[in-house]
């Protein structure tokens, strides 16, 4: 039972990984993920980016199982969610950064087609919105994420920024 209002807060963020909407997160909601963010910048997964995703997503999987994944059937219900990010991640959030990074850093590159490491406000929201972001949200957000002298995003910011928005109580 969700009892506090980060709890609640918290449990709303459960539909962000749960990407095919069956109620729990699987290794497949974060494989549909990467395959998403690839398409939406027409990178193939075959490449060293679209690789290098895959693995991201395949370390965050595994991290957040082990966070969240109570009963070990490889699958995290809504309450594992839950109770996996108040009671390991709360006190904690610099954990979930680690843990979310390979994925944030590789879903970096694919948005970044010069190779500078940072990625422009508007490809930024794209990878948002490919994610399952809703389209004003993820303007918002890659707009507040740009902190960069030239309005870029970069690891530094959009590390952290995922980590506050999934541990933090507001």
């Amino acid at each position: 039972m969700v009892s506090s209002e980060y709890e609640r807060r918290i449990a709303g963020r459960f539909a962000t990984f749960d990407q095919d909407g069956n109620g729990t997160i699987d290794r497949e909601d974060f494989g549909a993920a990467a395959k998403a963010l690839l398409a939406e910048f027409g990178t193939p997964a075959r490449s060293d980016k679209g690789q290098a995703l895959y693995a991201g997503a395949e370390a965050f999987w595994q991290g957040m199982a082990g966070i969240a994944d109570r009963d070990g059937d490889q699958r995290i219900s809504r309450d594992e969610f839950v109770n996996g990010a108040v009671k390991r991640l709360r006190d904690n959030p610099d954990r979930f950064a680690e843990i979310a990074r390979p994925f944030l850093h590789a879903a970096l590159a694919v948005a970044d087609p010069d190779g500078d490491g940072r990625a422009t406000v508007e490809d930024t929201a794209r990878v948002l919105k490919a994610l399952g972001v809703p389209d004003e949200t993820a303007r918002t957000v890659a707009a507040a994420l740009g902190t960069g002298a030239d309005g870029t995003v970069g690891e530094a910011d959009i590390v952290p920024a995922f980590a506050r928005h999934f541990t933090v109580p507001e």
